[in-house]
C-alpha cells in the first residue's frame, strides 16, 4: 500500500501539543517553542495539500488558555500578530485559504484587523483550506450554535421541531467546514481536550508520541496510512 494508492481524508484537525515541553528539552524559552511550531504547521499545511487534504484544521489556542499566565498570553498574542503580518503574502501566493474559528470577540481589535484582511485576501484562492482554531472551545462553539438557534426559533423562523443535525451545522462558527475525518494529536497525550467534539462524532483518532515541533511529514504521512487502514463502517454494519 503505497500514499498514491490510498483513500485520503478529506478534513485532517491535529492539536498541535508539546511546544513547551520542546523548548524546555532544548533549554529555550516556552515562546521558542511556539515559533518552531509555527515553522513546522507551514511545512504541514503545504504537505497535506500535496497529499490530496482539502482541509486542515488546527488548534492554536482555547478558551481555556486565557486563564494561563498573562506574560505567556501576551507572548502568544505577540507571535500570533507576527504570523498574521509577516505570513499573508506567502499564504495568498501558495493559494491557502486562512480562516479563523472562535470567539473572536476576545481578541485584540488589531489582531482581529489582519484577521479580517488575511481572511478577505485568501478567499478566493482554491487550495487547502487551513482553519485556525483560537479562543476556541467544543462545548462553546456547541452552546454558540444553540444560542443562534434559540434566537431562530424566537424570531419564528424556524420551529423547535425542525431542529435537527443540518440546523446545528449551519450554527457553528463555520458552517462551511465538514465533517472532520482524521484527528491527529501530537506530544503523547491521548484527549480530544474540547476540540471539534461536534464535527468529530465519526473521525478516526490518532495520538503521535511527537512533540509537535519534531512532527514531520513523514510523521504526517504515516497517519494517513494508518486512516486508510481504518474500517470505517459509521455504525451502519456489523464488523467481522
Amino acid at each position: 500500500m503505497t500514499l498514491e494508492t490510498i483513500n485520503i481524508p478529506e478534513h485532517v484537525a491535529i492539536v498541535l501539543d508539546g511546544n513547551g515541553r520542546w523548548a524546555k528539552r532544548q533549554g529555550l524559552p516556552v515562546i521558542a517553542g511556539h515559533r518552531q511550531g509555527a515553522q513546522v504547521l507551514k511545512a504541514i499545511t503545504k504537505h497535506a495539500e500535496h497529499r490530496g487534504v482539502k482541509f486542515l484544521t488546527v488548534f492554536a489556542f482555547s478558551t481555556e488558555n486565557w486563564k494561563r499566565p498573562q506574560g505567556w498570553v501576551d507572548e502568544l498574542m505577540s507571535l500570533l500578530k507576527y504570523y498574521l503580518k509577516n505570513e499573508a503574502t506567502e499564504i495568498i501566493n501558495n493559494n491557502i485559504k486562512l480562516k479563523i474559528m472562535g470567539r473572536r470577540e476576545q481578541l485584540s481589535p488589531d489582531i482581529n484587523q489582519l484577521i479580517d484582511d488575511i481572511e478577505k485576501k485568501s478567499a478566493a484562492n482554491t487550495g487547502i483550506t487551513l482553519s485556525i482554531a483560537l479562543s476556541y472551545g467544543g462545548r462553546d462553539e456547541i452552546v454558540h450554535a444553540c444560542q443562534n438557534i434559540a434566537v431562530l426559533v424566537q424570531e419564528g423562523q424556524i420551529k423547535s421541531e425542525q431542529i435537527d443535525e443540518s440546523i446545528v451545522s449551519s450554527q457553528l462558527f463555520d458552517p462551511a467546514l465538514p465533517s472532520l475525518d482524521l484527528f491527529i494529536r501530537t506530544s503523547g497525550e491521548m484527549r480530544i481536550s474540547n476540540f471539534l467534539l461536534w464535527q468529530l462524532a465519526y473521525a478516526e483518532l490518532i495520538f503521535s508520541s511527537k512533540l509537535w515541533p519534531d512532527f514531520t511529514k513523514e510523521d504526517f504521512d504515516e497517519a494517513l496510512l494508518e486512516f486508510s487502514q481504518r474500517d470505517r463502517r459509521y455504525g451502519a454494519t456489523i464488523g467481522a
